[in-house]
């Protein structure tokens, strides 16, 4: 459906929701319900909507509408959990540089829960934060993408922007901002560091298929293994159910239990559970780095307590980026997708490795 053009102007008006209403053969209460993520639509009518909002800018101009009033002076951040470190972390980077802007904190939990999830974006639209940051290890599948697309629309509608934090992008027609640090390159600079000191089977704890940040690191193992003409063993690759400490010391504790030992070091996929392995290790009677060699990702506690060799992921500058990018609406072209470094921080938890691997 074209724009009309103004008469003292004769450039194109912007859109209204009726315009979206009529292009996609719809009411404007059903276009409005649909925006604001609270009306069970069929997939087609949905689709229809979302297919007008694109095709007629409404979106944009909408958000250049919100930005021209009075804007909120608050920005959110979403997270599965106020209790892991790396949380944590992320959401001190948010209030840091939210209070240096001016703005109030808001902090919501979803504990890994979608529909908590949905909810809890729906009701920071509502309380008209400026930007919602959503934090966190997700299933990277379709429903998942076709989600935080729609998020991203209902916000930017309402004059707010999404800002995705350690999640990839969604492609360049989802008006959202991805803040992310280099999980791949510091996955292969750790195997690295490990197949120098002369390690060739290397144990990873921690795989979880379909979900963003365990593949993204498994990748990087996986990559530099190949680098280094080391044969890949998907047998030295441990699953993982909830990625914390409990679970590192069952992983270990299983593959011990399940015959002798094939590994002479390992590659926790973070810290805690790094901590877990390493517990039950010692249980076994053997230490690190003396017996084995570990290394963990995340560089959060226990990483210095333990004396662990670990990837350093910029949590609070995450945080930080997170907010700037989503409050500089001054900047034409401002980038839409940054990615933060990573690096070894080298303890004492790796030993050269001067004896013949274990037989697989």
């Amino acid at each position: 459906m074209p724009r009309r053009a103004t008469p003292e102007e004769g450039r194109p008006r912007p859109s209204t929701i009726r315009d979206v209403a009529r292009h996609a053969g719809v009411s404007v209460a059903t276009v409005s319900r649909i925006l604001s993520g609270s009306y069970p639509s069929a997939p087609a009518t949905r689709g229809k909507v979302m297919r007008a909002v694109r095709e007629l800018d409404y979106v944009a101009n909408a958000h250049a509408r919100g930005l021209a009033g009075v804007r909120p002076k608050s920005v959110a951040i979403v997270v599965t959990s106020v209790v892991s470190p790396h949380y944590a972390h992320v959401a001190q980077g948010v209030q840091d540089q939210a209070a240096r802007e001016g703005r109030l904190c808001i902090v919501g939990t979803t504990g890994g829960d979608p529909e908590r999830e949905l909810a809890t974006v729906r009701l920071l639209r509502e309380e008209h934060a400026e930007a919602v940051i959503l934090v966190g290890n997700m299933p990277a599948d379709d429903a998942y993408r076709e989600r935080m697309a729609d998020y991203a629309r209902a916000l930017a509608v309402a004059g707010s922007r999404l800002v995705l934090c350690g999640r990839p992008p969604l492609g360049d027609d989802v008006p959202a901002i991805v803040v992310e640090y280099d999980n791949t390159g510091g996955a292969h600079a750790i195997t690295s560091h490990l197949l120098s000191a002369g390690h060739k089977r290397i144990l990873f704890l921690g795989r979880r298929t379909g979900y963003t940040t365990p593949d993204s690191r498994i990748a990087g193992y996986r990559a530099a293994l190949a680098a280094h003409r080391v044969p890949h063993d998907p047998a030295l690759e441990v699953d993982s159910v909830v990625m914390d400490r409990r679970d590192g010391h069952r992983m270990m504790r299983e593959r011990l239990d399940a015959g002798p030992r094939d590994f002479t070091a390992v590659f926790a996929g973070n810290d805690l559970i790094a901590a877990g392995a390493r517990a039950a290790l010692r249980e076994r009677g053997l230490s690190v780095p003396g017996d084995v060699s570990l290394v963990g990702f995340d560089d959060l506690p226990p990483a210095d307590d333990i004396d662990l060799t670990t990837v350093h992921v910029p949590h609070e500058e995450l945080g930080r980026t997170a907010v700037r990018l989503a409050l500089d609406t001054d900047t034409p072209g401002a980038s839409r997708h940054v990615m933060l470094g990573t690096h070894i921080v080298v303890r004492d938890s790796v030993r050269p490795n001067l004896e013949e691997p274990p037989s697989p």
